[in-house]
């Protein structure tokens, strides 16, 4: 085994957890890298490898993310942190998440609330996200792959349904949204979110997935407000447009998601 060395790389479109996962996937096969360091929101990823870094410089500038290459440098292999942790808070995350979706999805249909619906298919793409970055560890890269390009199509047709369920409503008489469910619903989820931040915060981990984990969380909370906002005017206004408003701005967020998901499949 030769000298460890460290390479540096700035990633300019490198803002989430997809784009992570599919720079692992990538790099995965090379067995002389030793560890990846990701600084998401400097959008700077360190390479620990031995030998040469051609090969790896190839297979991050096939995915087009807009990849500079800074130098390489001798150095100390890293300290690793307990995975064991961050396993666990991820694990519950993903289980507040998919919760969370089960439980918009049905109220939602039940309350005629797309912002509901929308949010939970947010929630869904959240928690695929976690699962890979779970499942990340081992396992054939080409069922990973898989997996990422079956749960891109899924959400891209939900979405693109509840695309066309919104317009629908726009177009037609269609009733106003029980508010009542939309709000409580919602706070519940937002509660849902909370916890789940401070389960991340609590691990103080510098790992980049816990920290784009944490960015994502926030985003959420963010559309949760937006839900709860939407019913507080489906009741003043009696109208149901504002929640067709969210509910629109959110399958753009879920499809902008799968995307991502897919981008992670190539």
């Amino acid at each position: 085994m030769g000298e460890m060395n460290k390479s540096t790389f700035i990633v300019s479109q490198m803002d989430c957890p997809s784009e992570e996962q599919m720079i692992r996937m990538k790099l995965e096969a090379y067995t002389q890298v030793k560890y990846l360091h990701f600084d998401i929101p400097n959008r700077k990823l360190e390479v620990y490898h031995v030998n040469g870094i051609e090969d790896i410089q190839t297979s991050i500038a096939s995915l087009n993310l807009g990849d500079s290459f800074q130098g390489t440098e001798e150095a100390e292999p890293p300290e690793i942190e307990d995975q064991s942790k961050q396993k666990t808070i991820l694990w519950w995350v993903l289980g507040i998440n998919f919760g969370f979706f089960i439980i918009e999805m049905t109220t939602g249909w039940i309350s005629s609330s797309m912002g509901l619906i929308a949010d939970s298919l947010d929630m869904l793409a959240d928690s695929i996200v976690y699962a890979l970055s779970l499942f990340a560890v081992g396992g054939a890269i080409s069922r990973k792959k898989k997996v990422a390009k079956f749960s891109g199509y899924f959400q891209i047709a939900l979405a693109t349904l509840g695309f066309a369920e919104v317009l629908r409503r726009f177009f037609t008489s269609s009733e106003t949204p029980i508010f009542q469910l939309m709000i409580i619903v919602s706070i519940f989820a937002l509660l849902g979110n909370l916890i789940s931040l401070w389960l991340i915060n609590k691990a103080k981990s510098k790992e980049a997935h816990m920290q784009a984990s944490a960015i994502f969380t926030s985003n959420d909370i963010i559309v949760n407000g937006g839900v709860i906002l939407a019913g507080v005017l489906v009741y003043f206004l009696d109208s149901k447009w504002p929640d067709l408003i969210i509910g629109g701005i959110v399958f753009t967020f879920v499809m902008r998601g799968a995307i991502r998901i897919l981008k992670i499949s190539k």
